[in-house]
């Protein structure tokens, strides 16, 4: 007979060495979730803080990874002057994936998360509890520690496909996002505006590397998702077939933008996707979000860490992306309040305030 497991037992945590750092702040962090051991127990000098992500054929995952790292300093890290992590003492992030904005805004309002990263109109839809979160009660202890970069509505086909426009997509089988993602909610706004429901094409609720899969075998004509391009899902299918971007653009994405002020007009940019022309489509900020209640000095030393020029090099040199994330426009038009300790690290930075005077993002 198999030997019974003893629930009572506990996991012995060692601090990681400075090497392979990503992989054991993952298991550092498995370690702390092993039920029973609690968020109470961390290992002395310690401290787990997990970041809601998305799908790794995605953009949010690469991306949270990084700022896990960067926002990182576990024991025996090598010092921030010496070449070291610049994160917070004793910290270790992990960046966890999911489905995307919506179950992260879920995971952050259960206590799943400690920090979420999601699209800022799922975010003020949480805060708000309208839109996918209508009927629930508003998430009014959500607070942001900054806007990071702008995300591209992606509607992918082959290059073959009689798809050239939003109208077209009536008919076909369409993946529109997992559910609890933010690419769900953005393709169902997206495709409305321009008159298709739901019920005019055939959908699926795919996570975006199954519909990617699913398009390159022929088996279903399009999938959507909302990432900073390059997505990874779309890079892949795009080394393997010919693709087309669909754009949305028009008085139908004008007035889609004037009804939903998150939403902005971006150009996913020529050649980004090998043999795919510049798209014009909607954009959406990605934001870093956390609780109201998280401590103000841990937020502080996290946003410090999050805009270090290390980490900016670090970005940069680790996604495509990463170079478009600036601490310039951090602060301005959050879609939710601004954590204390967020506030407090961009008035030392000088970056909160517009040229009158006037703070750039609510605080409260």
């Amino acid at each position: 007979m198999p030997r019974a497991i003893d629930a009572t037992a506990r996991p012995v945590c060692r601090p990681p060495t400075r090497r392979r750092f990503l992989t054991a702040a993952a298991g550092l962090a498995a370690c702390a979730l092993i039920p029973g051991a609690g968020w109470a127990q961390d290992p002395p000098g310690l401290r787990f803080f997990r970041i809601g992500t998305g799908t790794t054929a995605g953009t949010y995952f690469p991306i949270g990874g990084l700022i896990a790292n960067a926002i990182s300093s576990p024991p025996g890290a090598r010092p921030c002057d010496k070449g070291g992590s610049c994160g917070v003492q004793g910290l270790v992030a992990v960046a966890q994936a999911t489905a995307g904005s919506v179950e992260n805004l879920n995971l952050l309002m259960s206590g799943g998360v400690e920090a979420a990263m999601a699209q800022a109109d799922v975010a003020h839809a949480a805060y708000t509890g309208t839109g996918v979160f209508q009927g629930r009660p508003a998430f009014d202890g959500l607070r942001a520690i900054g806007t990071l970069y702008v995300e591209a509505l992606h509607a992918v086909v082959r290059a073959e496909s009689d798809i050239f426009e939003p109208g077209d997509f009536r008919n076909h089988a369409v993946a529109l996002g997992d559910e609890g993602s933010g690419t769900l909610v953005e393709a169902r706004l997206a495709l409305a505006a321009y008159g298709v429901r739901e019920t005019d094409l055939t959908p699926l609720y795919l996570k975006p590397g199954t519909g990617a899969e699913r398009v390159a075998s022929g088996e279903i004509d399009a999938f959507f998702i909302v990432g900073g391009a390059p997505v990874g899902a779309v890079s892949d299918l795009a080394e393997r077939r010919l693709i087309r971007l669909i754009p949305f653009a028009g008085p139908e994405a004008d007035r889609l933008r004037t009804q939903h002020r998150f939403l902005t007009a971006t150009v996913i940019p020529d050649g980004i996707y090998p043999g795919v022309l510049a798209t014009p489509t909607l954009g959406v900020g990605a934001e870093l979000l956390v609780r109201a209640d998280v401590p103000a000095d841990l937020v502080h030393g996290i946003t410090r860490a999050l805009w270090h020029e290390n980490t900016r090099r670090l970005l940069v040199e680790g996604h495509p992306r990463g170079k478009l994330i600036d601490p310039a426009n951090a602060a301005a038009n959050t879609s939710v309040p601004l954590h204390e300790g967020a506030v407090r690290y961009y008035r030392e930075a000088g970056l909160l305030g517009t040229a009158a005077g006037e703070p750039a993002a609510t605080i409260r």
